[in-house]
């Protein structure tokens, strides 16, 4: 910018630790150290920051760091807030971004953007918003960490400066300062200036710096009275005395911006640097600023005056024409006006106009009297439409008028709302239609208004959209389709707030009053989706006969006949329906296509017809449905709720087919996703309840317990149905840590609270089996006769994972012969299935069993599988129980061959030799710089190989 590079050339003083910090870190950025000392490995980024009042040189600074990142040879990336530009969303990131895609053809930019082309191009204003639902704000900043980051490695060592951060848009702010801490993970150096007083809260990361930064931003300091002599006897010669520097000082406070506009006057006064000229100086000071800033303007005309105002009401980077469409000055007119405010030292620049200070900018907009500001701000959004700026680029100046009930501002608003909801900027979106509905819109048009105003506050504010909804309804509204519009909307917004019943009903008041059959159809369908996750559905049963009733005519020809079948599926998973019964309408569904990012729809029906496939033994069905469906919610940018959703049911999926470390990462992966949605949430309980069961299935029940402590996990539950089910996880919890009244009072309740609603396959909810292992303790009949339901309620079912699982529960409670055939059963079963740490439990259940009974041969069979199908799951606390087990057994190593030892390879032979001499787990991972699970796994295949345990381990070492 002009201003920019006007004032780069002068001296700077007292900022020498300033730029020793910022050549450090380009050193370290460029691998030319300064210092003498050897070059890093690598480059290393770094986050500064540079905080001070205004006028204290943090300006001066960056256009310092700007020219030695050059001369270093980095690529700069340079941008600046405005206090007229905070309301436009991405305005400082498309300053940062969109030059260094500027002339790239349509077809470059995808290639170079991948995936993310459709997601950012329309916030950094590099294409059109596509059709279909907008990026939610997480997608949206994670593909603007893609394109900077993919940037600073491809164009490294990169230099971003960002000068009036306190004024960056929200959107660009928020995404700069949740990015910034990485830098140190990159080629690039990202340096700050801000005001302090003025940073908003979401920025706080500037305050505090990662690394080399010393925690701290480099805070400006005003200059000392010596620093302004010399500045004064730079800019005057050397002749200016003491009296006048010190006077110079005085006045300006050490304020370098208005220092060197004092001695700018000076000069223009030809003023002598004296000590008579000395009492000078503060006339000359207060018309550098406020009301003698003011006054100098006003000398200059009426048309300079008209001229400088409309500069200030466009804000930076001020393009001459467009300022003199709005002062409505010639061309002529506009040019003198011009010229003299550059004469004066108010703006700078040619082809684009800036003003020498934003200090200044501010004073002139504040002298604006009122009345007039409104007035210009209204000439300046028509000018800004008339030029082909767009709607977008007006509604800044919209939002500083008054209402007055025109349609064309509530035309454009609407229109600059859409663009920036797409975009994906949803409170500016916000802002824009809130404003438009104080207009106020047309009587016919206010219903439409509502309902976009509702649509914007989505994702940010639920409570305000049922609001926004709700007003909707009550006004006049003329097209069908609008209503129908708002009131799905409403109810998907009542259902992810935890509001179903108030869902359930708004659907059920409008299928009474419409007469359109497939309208009619659509709502019933949402109205049987949201009853399925109620937990307080007071007539499940009546629900699901007219669901089947309803779902079994149905041809699946449209999405929402789909949407029916795929509610029948879930509806029979749930009662316990054969899965083959189940697996049938889930096939249905998917026949005609089932996206799970369809525009307007909930993306839960394609969920649960997924999920139906898990339930029922199909995982890899299931996985290609959810890889599918990532993929679908990656492409659209939506990467809030929807994907934590999506990484925490996969997590579960991963969970019952026995792969517990992966599970453990992508449940983590779901929570810090769910995290950053909010507390609370629906996936927040989702996340939080599958780490639960993963740490518990882990043998982890500490950490289990501390994650239900940290996330108050337990009483009151959520009203919507989760899964698993939130309460039956805490009873599980509660039975793991051994208290066994609680467990069964939980384990009870949700029993109650599930049966009457006919959900009753243990696939789905294995209450039963946990409350049989709490009754066990206190009511052993009852707790057989608990677990017996189960079984059968599992064998209707069908499912082989679901009977193995209910028939381990119901060997545990049982005793003598009964127990050995419910294992051996259960392991049948197991084994014809995916559950492979169901299939581990029941193998060392079984094995440990067969050992008490006295049949150590097929006990040792059975506890070597186990352990190594226990170590391959990943369940620590199997793998150490059933080791114990081993010993316990006190089994003998067979003897053998010397080619049956040669199959151990060099690194399990050391674990052997190592574990022969006693060595714990953690000792052998420490001597083979291994993991200790990596160092169990060693032991497992020594076990699984020879047969053998402990201290035996030496004689099967030794050749026969």
């Amino acid at each position: 910018m002009a201003q920019r590079s006007a004032r780069s050339g002068r001296t700077l003083f007292e900022r020498e630790s300033e730029l020793a910090a910022v050549d450090e870190a380009l050193g370290a950025l460029t691998g030319l150290r300064t210092d003498g000392a050897e070059p890093a490995d690598r480059p290393r980024g770094a986050l500064l920051a540079v905080a001070g009042r205004a006028g204290i040189g943090k300006t001066t600074l960056l256009a310092e760091v700007r020219r030695r990142a050059a001369a270093r040879g980095c690529t700069v990336l340079s941008a600046r807030g405005g206090d007229q530009e905070q309301r436009v969303a991405f305005h400082v990131a498309r300053q940062l971004l969109q030059p260094q895609f500027a002339g790239s053809a349509e077809a470059d930019l995808r290639a170079s953007m991948g995936s993310w082309y459709d997601i950012v191009g329309p916030a950094l204003g590099l294409c059109a918003p596509a059709h279909g639902a907008p990026p939610d704000p997480q997608g949206l900043s994670d593909g603007l960490d893609w394109v900077l980051t993919h940037l600073a490695v491809q164009r490294a060592p990169m230099v971003l400066a960002l000068d009036d951060a306190h004024w960056a848009d929200p959107e660009s702010l928020r995404w700069l300062a949740s990015f910034a801490p990485r830098a140190e993970q990159l080629p690039l150096l990202i340096v700050v200036a801000y005001r302090p007083d003025e940073l908003p809260d979401h920025a706080e990361s500037f305050r505090g710096l990662p690394g080399r930064a010393g925690g701290r931003p480099l805070d400006l300091e005003p200059l000392s009275a010596a620093a302004v002599a010399r500045l004064v006897r730079e800019a005057l010669g050397t002749d200016a005395d003491d009296t006048f520097c010190r006077e110079c000082w005085a006045v300006t406070a050490g304020n370098p911006f208005e220092t060197v506009e004092l001695l700018a006057k000076v000069r223009d006064r030809d003023l002598t640097p004296t000590g008579t000229g000395a009492p000078l100086l503060r006339d000359l000071a207060d018309a550098l600023k406020g009301s003698g800033l003011i006054a100098r303007i006003e000398r200059l005309g009426t048309s300079t005056v008209r001229f400088s105002w409309a500069c200030a009401v466009l804000g930076t980077e001020i393009h001459p024409a467009l300022a003199a469409a709005v002062a409505g000055l010639g061309h002529e007119e506009a040019a003198d006006a011009a010229d003299a405010l550059r004469g004066a030292r108010i703006l700078a620049g040619t082809d684009t106009l800036e003003f020498v200070h934003p200090l200044i900018a501010t004073a002139v907009y504040r002298a604006i009297p009122q009345g007039v500001r409104v007035a210009l701000h209204g000439q300046a959004a028509w000018c800004v439409v008339n030029d082909g700026l767009g709607p977008s680029a007006a509604a800044r100046h919209l939002l500083e008028t008054h209402p007055d009930g025109d349609t064309w501002v509530v035309h454009q608003l609407r229109a600059a709302a859409e663009e920036t909801l797409r975009a994906g900027a949803p409170d500016a979106a916000r802002r824009y239609l809130a404003r438009a509905l104080r207009e106020p819109p047309p009587f016919e048009d206010r219903a439409a208004v509502l309902y976009e105003l509702g649509s914007a506050s989505l994702l940010t504010e639920p409570a305000t959209t049922v609001n926004h909804l709700r007003a909707a309804l009550e006004e006049p509204i003329g097209d069908p389709e609008l209503r129908h519009n708002i009131v799905y909307r409403l109810s998907q917004v009542l259902a992810h707030s935890d509001r179903l019943a108030e869902s359930s009903d708004t659907l059920a008041r409008e299928i009474r009053l419409t007469g359109d059959a497939r309208v009619r159809l659509r709502m019933l369908a949402e109205q049987f989706m949201w009853d399925a996750f109620r937990a307080d559905e007071p007539d499940h049963p009546s629900r699901s006969r007219r669901l089947t009733k309803l779902a079994d005519r149905l041809k699946g020809q449209d999405l929402t006949e789909r949407y029916i079948i795929g509610l029948r599926t879930w509806d029979a998973i749930l009662r316990g329906e054969p899965a083959h019964i189940a697996l049938h309408h889930a096939e249905r569904a998917l026949a005609g296509g089932l996206r799970w990012a369809e525009p307007d729809r909930g993306f839960e029906v394609p969920v649960l017809v997924a999920l139906a496939f898990m339930y029922a033994d199909r995982p890899g069905r299931t996985e290609e449905l959810f890889a599918e469906g990532i993929a679908e919610y990656e492409q659209q940018g939506w990467r809030g709720a929807h994907l934590s959703f999506a990484y925490t049911l996969l997590a579960y999926l991963r969970y019952r087919r026995g792969r517990l470390a992966e599970a453990e990462d992508f449940v983590r992966a779901g929570l810090r996703i769910a995290e950053r949605v909010g507390p609370g949430t629906p996936a927040h309980w989702y996340a939080v309840g599958i780490l639960i069961e993963v740490l518990l299935a882990r043998g982890q029940v500490a950490e289990a317990t501390s994650t239900a402590e940290h996330y108050s996990f337990g009483p009151p539950f959520p009203a919507a149905v989760v899964f698993p089910d939130s309460q039956t996880v805490y009873g599980e919890l509660l039975l793991a840590r051994g208290l066994h009244k609680d467990a069964a009072a939980e384990l009870a309740a949700a029993g109650r609270r599930l049966d009457p609603r006919g959900i009753r396959n243990p696939a789905w909810c294995p209450w039963q089996l946990h409350l049989a292992r709490a009754e066990s303790h206190d009511a052993p009949e009852r707790a057989v006769a608990t677990a017996l339901e189960a079984v059968a309620r599992a064998r209707q079912f069908g499912a082989p994972s679901a009977v193995g699982q209910a028939l381990r529960a119901a060997a545990e409670v049982s005793s003598g012969s009964a127990r050995v055939k419910h294992l051996e059963e259960a392991v049948t079963h197991l084994e014809r299935s995916p559950a492979a740490y169901e299939l581990a439990c029941a193998l060392v259940d079984l094995g440990t069993e067969l050992r008490r009974t006295g049949r150590p041969t097929e006990a040792a069979e059975h506890l070597y599988r186990g352990l190594d199908a226990a170590v391959q799951c990943g369940a620590d606390g199997l793998v150490d129980a059933t080791r114990a087990e081993l010993v316990a057994a006190g089994l003998r190593p067979r003897r053998l061959h010397s080619t049956e030892t040669d199959t151990l390879t060099a690194r399990e032979r050391a674990a052997a030799n190592l574990a022969a001499q006693g060595r714990t787990d953690a000792d052998i991972a420490r001597e083979l710089r291994v993991d200790e699970p990596t160092a169990v796994r060693l032991l497992s295949a020594v076990y699984r190989k020879m047969g053998t345990e402990g201290t035996g381990l030496a004689a099967a070492l030794k050749p026969t």
